[in-house]
């Protein structure tokens, strides 16, 4: 019998609504990661006992971020306590809080020798801060470690834990990111747990509570969203301030995960980054293998640069 703690659920699956998967067009096909340097990567990351969102969400992108040594954290734990349909991150009864977490995850930061790291984690509606205080905390041994290092978190919606906004504002990520995921129309479906208005209104809060903080989000689609659905998303982004947008193909993680509706053309990505722009977004990622921490710590060069130009064009 299993230990409570180690209680994985698989009710939010569902076998029958795929028996099969979609061919996968050519330009979403990725080499297996077998580089130097994903192996030295996936070493540190096992000697310093931490977790990856890379390896628990099944990414893509893996073999090319961990060949630059560019592995997203993922802290409090492996098993989540929401039951999204298209997360392939272990549900059930969380781990218990590991106090040690930060400071290895610094240790591993300057290890690895990051000048952008990005921290993301399961949710822990279990928790009273909603796991607020171990960002802060990763945040504080970061920066005391390695203080030229810019830190990106990407955080749950920390639902009705209403001093986690508070935590996470007095912390001063450089970028906070939070994933809207998907259309409001297929929330009850996909993101189950979650509350649209309410992931928005995290969002602009923390823009509220310090304007200095870049913050970001992050869609996916092929889900069965409409084109329209899509840019009215991201015109309530942009009301609720976002700067930064990411916009990636969904890939279905396992047969009993939600089915792809469809793979989107590259044509279609670039007209979502088109109207982005347009509507003022400062930092626009929009690709089918583009995920919230890829090329992070490129793009991050790009929204501060952007960020400047608008400064100055705003006092002319």
């Amino acid at each position: 019998m299993k230990h409570k703690s180690m209680y994985i659920s698989t009710s939010h699956l569902d076998n029958s609504k795929n028996l099969f998967y979609k061919k996968k067009p050519n330009w979403i096909r990725v080499k297996a990661p077998t580089s130097p340097g994903y192996i030295k990567t996936k070493s540190i990351m096992k000697n310093f006992n931490l977790a990856t969102v890379c390896e628990e969400a099944a990414c893509p992108n893996i073999g090319e971020c961990w060949n630059q040594s560019h592995a997203t954290f993922m802290i409090l734990g492996r098993i989540c306590t929401r039951k999204c349909t298209f997360c392939n991150i272990k549900t059930g009864i969380p781990e218990k809080l590991d106090h040690n977490e930060p400071k290895r995850v610094a240790d591993a930061v300057v290890k690895l020798g990051l000048k952008h790291v990005v921290i993301t984690s399961v949710d822990r509606d279990d928790l009273e801060d909603g796991g607020s205080q171990q960002f802060s905390l990763c945040i504080k041994e970061i920066r005391k470690l390695s203080p030229l290092t810019t830190i990106e978190i990407l955080t749950p919606d920390f639902q009705r834990k209403q001093k986690a906004i508070t935590i996470i504002s007095d912390s001063l990520p450089d970028v906070f990111n939070h994933n809207l995921e998907t259309v409001p129309r297929l929330y009850k479906e996909i993101r189950r747990g979650a509350d649209y208005d309410y992931s928005l209104k995290l969002l602009e809060s923390i823009k509220i509570k310090n304007p200095n903080v870049f913050t970001k989000s992050g869609l996916m689609v092929g889900l069965g969203e409409k084109f329209k659905e899509v840019c009215e998303v991201m015109n309530d982004m942009r009301r609720h301030n976002i700067d930064f947008l990411t916009i990636g193909q969904y890939l279905q993680p396992t047969i009993g995960h939600q089915p792809i509706a469809r793979y989107v053309s590259l044509e279609e990505f670039e007209e979502y980054k088109n109207y982005a722009l347009k509507i003022g977004f400062l930092m626009v990622s929009s690709s089918p293998l583009t995920r919230s921490s890829y090329h992070a710590d490129e793009d991050f060069k790009i929204l501060k640069e952007n960020h400047k130009k608008y400064l100055r064009s705003v006092s002319l």
